[in-house]
């Protein structure tokens, strides 16, 4: 006889750890699979992760706000400070990115020349504007992850590794799932929180797919002469075409690449890293001295770039917990209350679930 679970989590990265920490107890039996033989070892993983109210844009800040006295609790942020940088010609753009979010209660400094040079040694004469968020920081992405597994664990919810997702029927009771191997579960309510394979986790249970899209992005870590300040902030361009920081006397240096990827085990191609080098090379005369280390990670957006959080429209029992982009982990605490209350049936709390549901692609 198959093993019933009052839910059942696809993914035991940072969303579906996150929402299994928030379920359990309250949602009796929870579970949560995961395909690989370690949870988070994709995205969760390989995230140069910041806490930053401004990444991701205006209709993401209101879950990144939302989850900053919760990181701050946990004594997991470390603050860094943001500094969004324009090439002369550019000021426009850049007061209007900072304007926009000091509207939104989003700390903000404009600074000249003078100012962004004094944080960033051997900044380039084309660099003329900054506006610097002062309340960016550092996340503890593993810390947070063991956070989530571990509440989860001491909630009563299990783990299950290895365990890849082969078939989902629906039925009067919910879901009859297989996994590899042939293992046979039954749930009442299946979550997706599959990151990149959300859509083909959508497919195997006959939901239409909502067209989540993975994106590859890199990150190297260099030695350079000089070394970045310790103190450096967070440096991300107004064209969003490059982000670097420092990292334990080495740089963190994207090209804020989004290749569309199969989902898969992603690896950093040389052409990519080249350009990030080469697009440093035009902000700062630091030489680089060797890429010591460079990885990828798959980033998933659904159409609109904002995740989708709710139980999908024509599918009963079927609740969608993905497309968290690059922010999933900055947003984690909210987004995994707010999917819980969802899930829970109950209403209330600080941020509006609305813009977030799936039933705003039904017309689509």
């Amino acid at each position: 006889m198959a093993e019933r679970f009052d839910i059942v989590i696809v993914g035991a990265g940072m969303a579906g750890a996150s929402l299994a920490a928030e379920l359990a107890g309250p949602a009796g039996r929870v579970l949560l699979l995961e395909a690989e033989s370690q949870p988070g070892y994709h995205a969760t993983g390989r995230s140069a992760a910041f806490w930053t109210e401004s990444y991701g844009g205006p209709g993401v800040q209101p879950l990144t706000t939302a989850s900053g006295p919760t990181l701050r609790e946990l004594g997991l942020l470390k603050q860094r400070g943001a500094l969004t940088i324009g090439r002369a010609g550019q000021e426009a753009r850049v007061e209007a990115f900072a304007r926009d979010f000091l509207a939104l209660g989003v700390k903000f400094e404009l600074e000249d020349r003078a100012a962004i040079a004094a944080r960033m040694p051997g900044l380039r004469p084309a660099w003329t504007i900054g506006a610097f968020e002062p309340e960016c920081s550092d996340i503890d992405a593993a810390g947070l992850h063991q956070h989530y597994l571990g509440l989860a664990r001491r909630g009563g919810a299990q783990l299950k590794l290895g365990a890849r997702l082969m078939h989902a029927i629906g039925t009067p009771q919910g879901w009859q799932l297989a996994l590899a191997g042939g293992e046979e579960l039954e749930c009442a309510i299946l979550v997706n929180a599959a990151g990149a394979w959300a859509d083909p986790v959508a497919e195997l249970a006959g939901v239409r797919p909502l067209g989540i899209t993975p994106l590859r992005r890199t990150v190297a870590q260099l030695r350079t002469d000089p070394p970045p300040p310790e103190d450096l902030p967070l440096v991300l361009g107004i064209d969003e075409d490059f982000y670097f920081k420092p990292e334990s006397g080495r740089l963190w240096l994207s090209p804020h690449d989004e290749t569309p990827s199969p989902p898969c085990d992603a690896a950093p191609e040389e052409i990519d890293v080249a350009t990030a080098i080469d697009r440093m090379d035009k902000v700062v005369d630091w030489n680089v001295l060797r890429v010591e280390h460079k990885w990828a990670g798959l980033r998933s957006f659904a159409p609109d770039r904002l995740p989708v959080f709710g139980f999908d429209p024509a599918v009963a029992n079927f609740f969608w917990f993905a497309g968290q982009g690059g922010f999933g982990i900055q947003t984690a605490p909210a987004s995994a209350q707010l999917a819980g209350r969802l899930l829970m049936g109950e209403t209330g709390g600080e941020v509006d679930p609305a813009p977030y549901s799936p039933g705003r692609f039904s017309a689509l």
